[in-house]
C-alpha cells in the first residue's frame, strides 16, 4: 500500500520564521515591524517563531492554526469533524494520541485523516505512517480543540473500564469531597481548558460567557454583538472541575452550591488586563456560570464612535451644559447604557467641576472623578452613598442605576438643589420612563421640574464591511421604510445592504455594534403633558409630532446609510409598524 509523502516543511527555525513571517505579512495578519519583533524574541529565547507569536499575543491560537494550515497547504480541522468514536484504537491507542497530540478524524477508502496540533513536528507524523497500513493525510487543529476531543475519548475509555453500576456515581469528581474538587480544578488540562474558553471569548469580542450544565455535558456559549453563539461542549465528568476553576479564579466559595454568588477577577489576556464579572446560580443540572467580559481596550468613549449622529450629539451636548436637572439613559440590560453614561461624564469632566459617581460595580475608572463602589453587605447602598456625597458639595453626580424610590427621590432632591444628575433606568422607551418614575412614587410636579432629557437606546450589529452586499429587494424595502419614516427621504438615495458572511465576521455577516437611540427633551410641551397626567403613549406621540425620532426611525436611518440591515433593526426594536415586503 503506497503512502503519501509528508508535506514539505521549511528546514530550521530561521528558515521557517522567514518563510512564515513573509506569509503572515502577505496575508495582512501582521506587519513587517511585528514580524521583526517576534523574530528577535524567538532568537533571544530559543523558542520557535509561531510559539513566540502566541506568547506575545500577536495572533490568536485559532488564527495561527488557520494561517499554518494555509501556509503548509493542509486542511484545517473543524470542531464538527471530530469522530463519534475511536478510529483504529488498536493501532493508535489513547496514550499514543495524548503523547503525540494527534487525533484520527476520518478513515475512508483506505485513507486515514489525522489532525495534528503541531504540523511542523515530523516525529508523530512519521510514527502514524509507521503503525497504520494505509495512506495518511494530515490536518491542522488547535491545542484547545485537541484537548476537548481527547477529554471525550478519555471519558469514553473510562466508561468502558467501569462496571455499569458504578458509572453514574463515578462519571465526575464527587462534589462533596472539597479537597478532591480543588485538586481536579487545579489539574493542568482543566486550567488550560478554562483559559482557552476565556481566551476564545476575548478573541471573538464576546460580551458574555455562559457555562451551562445539562444532564450529559457542559455547554459553553458566547454573546457576540448581542447575539448568543454556541462555542463548545465540555464532557459532563469535567463539569465540577470547570465550575470550581472559575470559582477559584473569582475567589468564590466552591463549597457553596445552593445559593447564587457574585465575584470579579482581572486577567491578562493578549497583553491586556480584562475584568470579568462572575455570577453563579444553581440549576436542576448543577451550577450555571455567567462571565461578563469588560474589555476596555475595545471601548472608545466617543459619541461618534458609539454611533450617535451629529444631531443627537448636539442635543446631548445641550443637556450636558445645563446647570442642574436629571439626565437619564434607559434601555434593557446590554443596550450600552453604561458606556453612554461614561461618555457623557468624559465630556463634562473638567478641572473646575467636582464630579462624584456611585456605582455597582465600577466598570471604568475615569481620572479626575471621585468614584464610589456600593457595598450593600455593610449597609453602603445607593441612598446611603448619595446622602454622604451631597455633603461634599459636588457639581455633578452620576448614579449607576436608579433601582428604588429612595434612590430616585435623592436624585430628584439633588437636582433641585443645583446639581446635574446622570443615571440609568430599565425601561423600554423614553416616554415610559416618566411612568416608571411615577410608579416608584415620584410626584409629577417634581418630574416636570427636574427631568431635562431621556435617551432610550439599543445596540444593533454593524454590517461586516468586507462581505455585505446590496439588498436584493432594495427598492421595495426603501418604499416600505419611507411609508413609516418619510423624513428619511432627506438623507438621499438609500444604500440598503444585507449580511453575507465571511472569515473576518466568522460567517455572521456582522462585525461590531452601533447605538440607535431616541432622545426625549423635556421642554415646555412635554412638561405640561407630564403635569396633565398624560400616558406614555400620549407623551411619545407629542414628541414625534415635535420632530423627535423614534428608536425604529433612528435604526432605519442607520440601515438607509448601509451601516446595518433593516432586518437587524426590526429584530432589536421589535416594531410592528414596519415589515419586510
Amino acid at each position: 500500500m503506497g503512502r503519501s509523502a509528508p508535506a514539505p516543511l521549511p528546514s530550521g527555525h530561521d528558515g521557517f520564521a522567514e518563510a512564515f513571517g513573509a506569509f503572515l505579512i502577505e496575508e495582512g495578519l501582521l506587519d513587517g515591524g511585528e514580524v521583526s519583533r517576534a523574530r528577535r524574541a524567538a532568537n533571544l529565547s530559543g523558542e520557535r517563531f509561531d510559539a513566540v507569536l502566541l506568547k506575545l499575543g500577536m495572533v490568536s491560537e485559532p488564527a495561527l492554526a488557520a494561517a499554518l494550515a494555509r501556509h503548509l497547504g493542509l486542511p484545517l480541522f473543524v470542531p464538527g469533524d471530530a469522530p463519534p468514536g475511536r478510529i483504529l484504537p488498536e493501532a493508535l491507542p489513547y496514550r499514543f494520541l495524548a503523547e503525540n497530540r494527534i487525533l484520527p478524524i476520518a478513515l475512508t477508502d483506505e485513507v486515514l485523516t489525522v489532525a495534528v496540533v503541531d504540523p511542523l513536528d515530523r516525529v508523530p507524523l512519521e510514527s502514524v505512517r509507521f503503525v497504520v497500513d494505509c495512506d495518511v493525510r494530515f490536518a491542522v487543529m488547535t491545542l484547545a480543540e485537541f484537548e476537548k476531543a481527547l477529554a471525550s475519548l478519555d471519558a469514553e475509555e473510562e466508561r468502558g473500564r467501569l462496571p455499569s453500576a458504578a458509572r453514574p456515581a463515578d462519571a465526575e469528581p464527587s462534589e462533596t469531597d472539597l479537597q478532591r474538587l480543588r485538586d481536579s480544578a487545579s489539574e493542568a488540562p482543566v486550567i488550560r481548558l478554562v483559559d482557552q474558553i476565556i481566551a476564545d471569548a476575548v478573541d471573538a469580542h464576546a460580551s458574555d460567557i455562559y457555562i451551562e450544565p445539562s444532564a450529559h455535558a457542559l455547554r459553553v456559549r458566547y454573546r457576540v454583538d448581542g447575539v448568543l453563539r454556541h462555542a463548545s461542549e465540555v464532557p459532563s465528568r469535567l463539569r465540577a472541575a470547570v465550575i470550581s476553576r472559575v470559582k477559584i479564579l473569582s475567589r468564590l466559595d466552591i463549597a457553596e452550591r445552593r445559593l447564587p454568588q457574585d465575584g470579579r477577577v482581572k486577567l491578562a489576556m493578549r497583553g491586556q488586563d480584562i475584568d470579568f464579572r462572575i455570577a453563579t446560580i444553581p440549576t436542576i443540572d448543577g451550577e450555571a456560570v455567567t462571565m461578563r467580559v469588560l474589555d476596555r481596550s475595545h471601548i472608545t468613549l466617543d459619541f461618534a464612535s458609539l454611533g450617535f449622529d451629529a444631531e443627537q450629539v448636539a442635543a446631548m451636548q445641550h443637556l450636558m451644559d445645563l446647570p442642574n436637572g436629571i439626565i437619564l439613559i434607559t434601555g434593557p440590560t446590554g443596550s450600552g447604557k453604561t458606556t453612554t453614561l461614561y461618555t457623557m461624564l468624559k465630556h463634562v469632566n473638567r478641572p473646575t467641576a467636582k464630579i462624584f459617581t456611585v456605582e455597582d460595580p465600577i466598570e471604568y475608572q475615569l481620572p479626575g472623578i471621585s468614584q464610589v463602589q456600593v457595598q450593600e453587605g455593610i449597609g453602603l447602598d445607593f441612598p446611603a452613598v448619595l446622602r454622604s456625597i451631597l455633603r461634599h458639595h459636588p457639581d455633578m453626580i452620576m448614579i449607576g442605576e436608579i433601582r428604588d424610590e429612595d434612590t430616585a427621590r435623592i436624585a430628584v432632591q439633588a437636582s433641585l438643589t443645583g446639581h446635574l444628575v446622570f443615571s440609568t433606568l430599565h425601561t423600554n422607551s423614553a416616554a415610559e420612563t416618566v411612568t416608571r418614575l411615577i410608579d416608584m412614587g415620584i410626584e409629577r410636579f417634581l418630574l416636570g421640574s427636574t427631568l431635562r432629557g431621556i435617551v432610550a437606546q439599543r445596540l444593533v450589529r454593524r454590517l461586516c464591511p468586507t462581505c455585505s452586499e446590496p439588498h436584493e429587494a432594495a427598492a421595495a424595502t426603501a418604499e416600505h421604510i419611507l411609508r413609516a419614516e418619510p423624513r428619511l427621504d432627506a438623507l438621499g438615495p438609500p444604500d440598503l445592504r444585507r449580511p453575507v458572511g465571511c472569515e473576518k465576521c466568522q460567517g455572521s455577516g456582522y462585525r461590531g455594534q452601533v447605538s440607535i437611540a431616541e432622545l426625549l427633551r423635556v421642554d415646555a410641551p412635554i412638561r405640561d403633558a407630564i403635569l396633565r397626567a398624560s400616558s406614555g403613549t400620549e407623551i411619545e406621540a407629542l414628541a414625534r409630532h415635535n420632530g423627535a425620532r423614534s428608536l425604529y426611525g433612528d435604526g432605519a436611518a442607520r440601515a438607509w446609510r448601509g451601516v446595518t440591515s433593516i432586518e437587524e433593526v426590526l429584530r432589536v426594536t421589535n416594531t410592528l409598524q414596519a415589515r419586510e415586503p
